[in-house]
């Protein structure tokens, strides 16, 4: 099984997170199975083909009204050696419950049993006591047993470790693993504090790599440019609109004068002299778009065609001060810049097209602006 999501729903204007996964439900006519959707939220309630608790859950799954893996599958054969297997457990009744109660402890913000048999190993670590080995022996099994070979993280040993932890001096561990000594415990212990120190190093190197970083969080906001039309022609005051290329802002760029960046990029992508000319004088920025798009390209635009947007949008707005201004209002948004004319290389599409390279530049155009001049007269 796997969890998916997000999903939520609104109670009396409060936003409930939930998940959902896949289980089997049996017809009350004939007694047949049907896959369909179980959902289950923060506050516990779980939705399906009945709305119920985990305690209602718990019934069902004992009454075989509800299972959370295909009956009509045989059940899969045990491996030859607990020990030796690289599996996890089979998913059980009791371990789905087990799994669906850890769901909605995580979707209502509160520990889970991984979590909380991390707490466990913490206090066996400083106090590696019979009672602290007892407490992590119940949390490591209140782990659903599906889930236990991922605990740790570890690829290779899994959860290797802990089980020896958990298995007292003298016991086979599993029933048919080695026979735990005094020797294999400290080892497993060894095993918590070189991950610990592994951490620690990382975490120390994280810090010193991203020591740039912001040390608030970035607000989650976002601004849209949309492209827009205005048949009687642009308006007098300012606003969000000056942020499209097709705004007639004259731009000097390389000792010539475009009407706007549209004109310039599309002049300045001509193979011929003369088409950059034609498209320079075009009367209005969507008509240098169509004239550029028709015309042999230089051979090394592809290369070129971001640092020369780039530079043509800094240009715009450190010519004009005041859409300097608009643009500046945006604040640290992310910055999407929409429409249909465009090439989904510039525009923010909502698929694996859209590259949004217009909104990216307007943010580093941006960010200079609002830097100022970075070295002294």
């Amino acid at each position: 099984m796997g969890w998916r999501g997000p999903t939520y729903r609104t109670v009396d204007g409060e936003r409930i997170d939930g998940a959902w996964c896949h289980v089997w439900w049996r017809n009350h006519h004939d007694d047949q199975y049907f896959l369909d959707d179980l959902v289950v939220f923060a506050d516990g309630l779980i939705s399906g083909r009945e709305r119920t608790d985990l305690a209602g859950l718990k019934g069902l799954l004992a009454s075989g009204r509800l299972s959370p893996t295909d009956p009509g599958m045989p059940d899969p054969s045990p491996p030859p050696s607990k020990w030796r297997s690289r599996s996890g457990g089979p998913l059980t009744p009791e371990g789905f419950l087990l799994d669906v109660a850890d769901k909605v402890a995580e979707l209502g913000g509160r520990p889970t049993a991984a979590q909380r048999c991390w707490e466990a190993i913490r206090c066996f670590q400083q106090d590696p006591s019979a009672a602290h080995r007892a407490l992590l022996r119940r949390a490591y099994v209140a782990i659903p047993p599906h889930q236990r070979i991922y605990v740790l993280g570890d690829m290779d040993l899994q959860d290797r470790p802990l089980r020896i932890l958990v298995t007292d001096v003298g016991d086979a561990v599993d029933g048919d693993g080695p026979v735990v000594t005094e020797q294999m415990h400290r080892e497993a212990l060894e095993y918590f504090d070189r991950t610990d120190a592994a951490v620690a190093c990382e975490a120390e190197h994280r810090a010193v790599h991203h020591a740039d970083d912001p040390t608030e969080p970035v607000p989650a906001t976002a601004f849209t440019s949309y492209e827009t039309v205005y048949p009687k022609g642009w308006p007098d005051t300012l606003g969000p609109y000056v942020l499209r290329n097709a705004y007639p802002a004259p731009v000097v760029f390389g000792g010539r004068t475009y009407p706007s960046v549209l004109h310039a990029y599309w002049a300045l992508s001509a193979a011929d002299p003369a088409d950059h000319d034609r498209i320079r004088d075009a009367e209005e920025g969507r008509a240098a778009q169509e004239l550029g798009g028709r015309v042999a390209r230089r051979a090394d635009w592809h290369r070129m065609r971001v640092a020369v947007m780039g530079a043509l949008l800094e240009a715009k707005f450190t010519q004009h001060p005041e859409l300097a201004q608009v643009l500046l209002a945006t604040g640290d948004s992310v910055i999407g810049y929409t429409g249909c004319t465009d090439s989904p290389f510039w525009r923010d599409v909502p698929d694996q097209r859209g590259r949004n390279w217009m909104g990216r530049l307007l943010e580093l155009t941006r960010a200079k602006l609002a830097a100022g001049p970075l070295l002294p007269d």
